[in-house]
């Protein structure tokens, strides 16, 4: 049987990483086999006109979407034979997802896709992985886009900074000015318009950790919110609400989040997806979130991401095709882009993804300085290699979008150039932990910063918006990046600071994007 080399499988092993020998071949594992789309061509036509329109909003239901684009009966029936040949069981079938999970040991995939998974070991921790491409038969080579899971590494991190570990690693410790703030104070601040988010859904993906109902609570009810906002948890891929009892673990990230979105928008339906941190896992989160047709989230908010340098070809393609799904849905996707300044935490100049995305928005960071109920000053926030800096800089991966066409990327070096790939971040809130989110986790108040907190802020002021058209017959906002650029003037330019070797300019930047909200003008804008 022939064997045809799955485009963009290409996998290294992770920096310091040793081979420890072969995976246990009686180990079992799921495996997520991602489909061709239907009507590929009238897909991307649907994408680009969503790409290039401020105006109408000709989203569809998600009914409507797996009819037009999901995969076809026949594609599907191929894996499951495939699937059968090889003794694999088949768990899911998603057609709207276009995917098919499959359940099977180290050793059947082995022989099924033609790879050899052994046992790695790196400096904080071990993963099952491969070396080298993924393989497939005639009968999948041109059905099968991508297949993920064979390989379990962290494929994201949290981008979150607790302030009290933050001073331990940066000259900050008795910085006098240091003050922190509720999210309604900086909903206030940043001017967002009146509401509570009523009837809309909020998705919030999360790859570990967990939340506690009596903080939440506590949370809310310490800010007058009562009830609490209703917060559903699903499981992905047998992941669970796992609190680790760590307040710098992702239970930091998890309880930001919702603390954020809930406080923002506190009549908002809160669905937390809990989903693996693998390729997988993270993609599975994303998918079920865009397609849910219980929860149906309007806005989804990522706090978590990794260096565009560190994902196989096939996932970069497959979860931007989820974000254009999401865009023909209707759903705004909110990306944090990092809390590792222009490096991304790598080498030379990174951006990190899924912020990277031309389909989500990403959100950068920024330090503010406020008096009363005022901003009276808001710069790039960045506190150097070890204290971190906002995420941006230029993609390698994706190609300037229309609406990014004729902007520059300056460098600190001095000089811009001309952006001809995907500029990052789209836009910017307070990320700074010395002018912090005040958050309860794990029965601790604590100060949070990082990028983390800004994509769910804009996605709490999603949700309101969103409310405000629904309730005057208008459609849900999706993707916005078109109207932003289109009228810059909704934002509040940042024009001081760098994050490493991009500096703030007037106008877009690779550091702050196109600036911080100005709530109530979006609002406007996007009616």
């Amino acid at each position: 049987m022939a064997k045809n080399l799955l485009k963009g499988s290409e996998r290294e092993p992770m920096p310091g990483a040793k081979s420890t020998g072969k995976a246990d071949p009686t180990e079992r594992l799921e495996v997520t086999v991602l489909l061709r789309r239907s009507n590929a061509d009238a897909f991307r036509q649907r994408v680009s006109k969503l790409s290039s329109r401020t105006e109408a909003r000709e989203h569809l239901t998600r009914g409507e979407f797996d009819r037009q684009f999901g995969a076809s009966n026949a594609d599907i029936a191929a894996v499951r034979q495939f699937a059968a040949a090889h003794g694999i069981s088949v768990v899911q079938e998603r057609a709207g997802r276009r995917s098919v999970v499959l359940s099977g040991t180290v050793e059947q995939f082995n022989a099924a896709f033609d790879v050899e998974l052994e046992r790695y070991e790196y400096p904080v921790g071990s993963y099952r992985g491969r070396v080298g491409a993924i393989y497939l038969p005639d009968e999948l080579s041109n059905i099968v886009d991508g297949v993920l899971g064979l390989d379990d590494r962290p494929a994201a991190r949290a981008h979150f900074r607790d302030r009290s570990a933050h001073r331990k690693t940066t000259a900050h410790a008795a910085a006098a000015s240091a003050t922190s703030y509720t999210p309604l104070q900086i909903a206030s601040f940043y001017n967002f318009p009146s509401g509570t988010g009523k009837g809309e859904c909020v998705g919030i993906i999360e790859l570990g950790g967990g939340e506690k109902h009596a903080d939440l609570k506590t949370y809310f009810g310490g800010l007058g919110i009562s009830p609490s906002p209703k917060v559903t948890v699903v499981s992905v891929d047998h992941a669970k609400n796992h609190p680790t009892g760590s307040v710098d673990g992702p239970d930091g990230e998890v309880m930001l989040d919702i603390e954020v979105v809930g406080s923002i928008a506190p009549e908002a339906h809160i669905a937390v997806y809990f989903a693996p941190n693998t390729s997988a896992g993270f993609l599975d989160a994303i998918t079920t979130a865009i397609h849910d047709t219980t929860n149906s989230p309007s806005v989804i908010s990522i706090s978590w991401g990794g260096a565009e340098s560190t994902w196989t070809q096939q996932a970069l393609a497959a979860y931007d095709s989820a974000f254009q799904a999401a865009a023909t849905l209707g759903i705004t996707v909110c990306v944090a882009s990092g809390d590792n300044g222009s490096s991304d935490g790598g080498t030379g100049d990174n951006v990190d993804f899924p912020a990277s995305s031309p389909h989500a928005l990403a959100c950068g960071g920024t330090s503010i300085q406020t008096s009363g109920n005022k901003i009276t000053g808001e710069t790039v926030w960045n506190d150097g290699t070890s204290g971190g800096a906002g995420g941006g800089g230029v993609s390698k991966v994706f190609a300037v979008p229309a609406w990014q066409e004729g902007l520059s990327a300056t460098k600190t070096t001095g000089g811009a150039a001309p952006l001809t790939m995907r500029g990052v971040p789209d836009v910017s809130g307070d990320a700074d932990p010395e002018t912090g989110w005040d958050v309860r986790v794990d029965g601790s108040n604590a100060v949070f910063g990082g990028t983390s907190a800004v994509a769910p802020l804009w996605a709490g002021l999603i949700a309101r918006i969103n409310a405000a058209n629904t309730e005057a017959g208008v459609a849900a906002v999706g993707l916005i990046n078109p109207a932003l650029y289109g009228k810059p003037s909704v934002l509040n330019d940042i024009t001081k600071g760098n994050n490493g070797d991009f500096e703030a300019t007037k106008g877009w930047d690779a550091c702050t994007g196109l600036g911080s909200p100005d709530g109530t003008a979006i609002a406007t804008l996007l009616a």
